[in-house]
């Protein structure tokens, strides 16, 4: 029990190495690119890196990160596409289109599903049994619409991609609250010089 503890500890410390590298790299490239950023910009920077950074990490083996990056391709500019390049490597920037070819195939299969439901109709009788698996489908649905490309996975799936999704997001806020926080004492430690 020790033991696999310490070892998911270690792979989180990884996971958290390989992200703030690879979104660090992003934010170097986005700035290079770009020599006047507004704050707009620098906040689209962040996001664009920290998405890209997050999803690679996982080497697109997930539902989620795949659909991250199709979410990422819709909206890639010039700027972007650099970034981009520069996180994943030139050769892997075909999994952006691979993604892309993925998410739509998904959503013709869930259109399908739907059409067919329609037509089935609901039933009249309304035991405690229906009800109860009315409001998992309801929650479902939220679930569906919180995780990338959750609307497209079976029950399933959308747990273990749920799963996988929160630990990742729980690895970026670390990493963005560890280095907020060090810049917090860096401009407390200036002010204190400044006023000795």
């Amino acid at each position: 029990m020790k033991a696999r503890m310490q070892n998911s500890s270690s792979s989180a410390a990884l996971l958290k190495q390989e992200f703030l590298k690879k979104w660090i790299n992003g934010l170097q490239t986005y700035t290079n690119t770009k020599k006047e950023m507004t704050i707009l910009d620098r906040k689209n920077a962040i996001k664009l890196s920290a998405d890209i950074a997050i999803a690679s990490t996982r080497n697109f083996s997930t539902n989620w990160s795949r659909a991250v990056m199709a979410d990422v391709s819709k909206n890639v500019d010039g700027s972007s596409k650099i970034v981009t390049e520069k996180i994943l490597g030139r050769k892997e920037t075909c999994i952006i289109k691979c993604s892309k070819n993925i998410m739509r195939k998904s959503r013709l299969l869930a259109h399908r599903r739907r059409a067919i439901r329609r037509t089935i109709g609901r039933t009249s009788v309304k035991a405690a049994s229906a009800i109860a698996k009315e409001l998992v489908k309801k929650r479902t649905r939220v679930l569906k619409r919180l995780v990338p490309g959750g609307k497209q996975m079976n029950e399933i799936c959308l747990i273990k991609e749920t799963l996988d999704y929160i630990a990742s997001l729980q690895v970026q806020v670390d990493v963005m609250r560890n280095i907020a926080n060090a810049a917090d004492h860096q401009c407390l430690d200036s002010t204190e010089r400044s006023l000795l």
